[in-house]
């Protein structure tokens, strides 16, 4: 049984990692797109950086939504009698509902939020 557990925290872990590095990806890429746009005083690079502000957010709800599908999977596998060592999320899936919850979570819409809120911001200012 501690074994199927580690396996699911496994997942939950790489998750976690790969919703953090999504979220430098997306600091990173904003960040050079508004130094092209400031060194070249082309606004073209403002508009093109928020194709991968949406494109980080999507990306990241859906790691968070996978990750609270595998909590899920954790605490059902902890209360098991018997070990079939499965990790299907399929039981606890209940779409995109779950998925656009995910997307609208705190930590979601603060980080992106302020990345657009910078974009809308710059946006402005150039006009």
């Amino acid at each position: 049984m501690e074994k199927h557990l580690e396996f699911a925290q496994g997942v939950i872990n790489r998750m976690g990692q790969n919703s953090f590095l999504l979220k430098g990806w997306a600091v990173t890429l904003t960040a050079a797109l508004l130094a092209l746009a400031a060194k070249d005083s082309n606004q073209k690079f403002v508009y093109i950086a928020y194709f991968p502000a949406v494109t980080f957010w999507i990306l990241d709800s859906y790691y968070l939504y996978q990750e609270r599908l595998f909590r899920k999977v954790y605490n059902h596998v902890r209360h098991q009698k018997t070990i079939d060592y499965s990790l299907s999320t399929k039981s606890f899936d209940k779409g995109l509902a779950d998925w656009f919850r995910a997307a609208r979570s705190k930590t979601i819409v603060i980080f992106y939020g302020m990345i657009f809120t910078t974009l809308l911001f710059i946006t402005f200012y150039i006009r």
